[in-house]
């Protein structure tokens, strides 16, 4: 749906709808079983609520096409994410509450691993702790550049956050991270001439960087992608004309609720801390995002059993938000990220909603190939807002 005709058929009420969002929920099948890390996980919660509500796939981009959590979730919140795109580090930057200046470059940065001859051997460099992290930004706050004010945040484990500021800057650049192993990371290019200045400046702060990483281990070296410029979206409480928050515990999520107007909810570091803060807020707001981050984790890993644990973990606090009795529930994720492949994915994502306006389709469990069979079929990620509005009876109809 369009979100000016969102806009034009939104209608306020007393309903709750609570969007779930396991990150990275999709997969494929072990070669040893056959069966999805879904399908092998002890899931009865899910289940349930696929057997009493309506069930499908959702494409996050497009058939094909491998998202990027940002796109991912966009498309879930209702904006096509063709027209509404963002580079990942604006959202670091606004996940941590950096202020973002209109002039300033974002990058999201990964301190790394790579061997002697350069080539990176580990894109995440063992996930080190964020205390490691914000030593090593430390050092990198080192770096001076003639022309360009430098800041280097960290983030959260590996994440950092680089921002570039002066008049001029331009973010249409290209990464520095092969997204593979055995290669080496890759020079900055500008993807237009107005910013060849810009490249320069950070193939500049990288060459410094790598200087001073030099004989740390195992965070040797450091990836850059996701330059952009702070952009300007629709707000999502006007356009759905609900009070919208979001609960989540990484940064970057936090801050694409925060680019499309959510108010983002202070939380703890676990699930049952997000609970918590869900149900201590539950009477503030119309709309929440609920964001739950391992099962990602463990799938870019390439950790299989880990992502099954991971998922079991997202099936158990399921009675909790039933119990809250939202008017509608949907179980979703940004995107699929297969174990066996270790990355994200193309394949379209196991997506369930549960509300009194159901017609409950003859899906009794939830996984890959059931939901490729429930009512709602593979449909664009961009339809599950107008879904959850209209069983949560906040849409009029349309036309005369």
């Amino acid at each position: 749906m369009d979100l000016d005709l969102a806009k034009e058929l939104a209608v306020t009420n007393d309903s709750k709808i609570v969007l779930y969002v396991i990150d990275g929920l999709g997969g494929l099948p072990h070669p040893d079983t056959g069966r999805s890390e879904l399908e092998s996980a002890d899931t009865p919660h899910l289940d349930r609520l696929a057997a009493d509500g309506i069930c499908g796939l959702t494409v996050p981009v497009g058939p094909g096409i491998t998202p990027g959590s940002g796109p991912g979730h966009l498309s879930l919140f209702g904006y096509d994410p063709y027209r509404y795109q963002v580079g990942r580090g604006v959202l670091e930057a606004l996940g941590i509450d950096f202020d973002l200046q209109p002039q300033d470059v974002a990058a999201r940065g990964n301190f790394c691993t790579v061997d002697e001859a350069g080539r990176v051997t580990d894109r995440r460099a063992g996930r080190i702790s964020t205390d490691t992290c914000t030593e090593l930004c430390d050092l990198l706050r080192e770096i001076k550049l003639p022309g360009v004010e430098l800041f280097v945040e960290p983030v959260r484990e590996h994440r950092f956050l680089l921002v570039l500021r002066a008049d001029g800057l331009d973010g249409r650049l290209s990464e520095t991270d092969p997204q593979r192993l055995d290669v080496e990371p890759l020079p900055v290019q500008a993807l237009a001439p107005e910013a060849a200045s810009t490249a320069s400046y950070v193939n500049q702060f990288i060459q410094e960087a790598k200087r001073i990483l030099a004989g740390h281990e195992p965070a040797n070296m450091l990836l850059l992608r996701g330059f952009s410029k702070h952009p300007s979206f629709p707000c999502f409480g006007d356009v759905f004309r609900m009070r919208a928050a979001a609960v989540a515990v990484y940064p970057m999520y936090r801050g694409l609720a925060k680019l499309v107007g959510m108010t983002v909810l202070p939380t703890g570091i676990t699930l049952e801390d997000e609970l918590e803060t869900l149900r201590a807020h539950w009477e503030e707001f119309d709309f929440f995002f609920l964001h739950f981050k391992r099962a990602d984790a463990a799938g870019e890993d390439g950790d299989f059993d880990a992502k099954i644990a991971a998922l079991e973990a997202a099936d158990a606090v399921i009675p909790a938000l039933r119990e809250m009795e939202p008017d509608v529930l949907m179980v979703a994720g940004d995107h699929s990220t297969p174990s066996v492949l270790a990355a994200h994915s193309w394949h379209p994502v196991p997506f369930a909603l549960c509300s009194r306006w159901c017609r409950p389709d003859r899906t009794e469990e939830f996984y890959e190939s059931v939901c490729a069979a429930g009512s709602l079929g593979t449909f664009p990620a961009t339809e599950v807002m107008p879904l959850a509005m209209a069983h949560a009876r906040r849409l009029t109809k349309y036309g005369a």
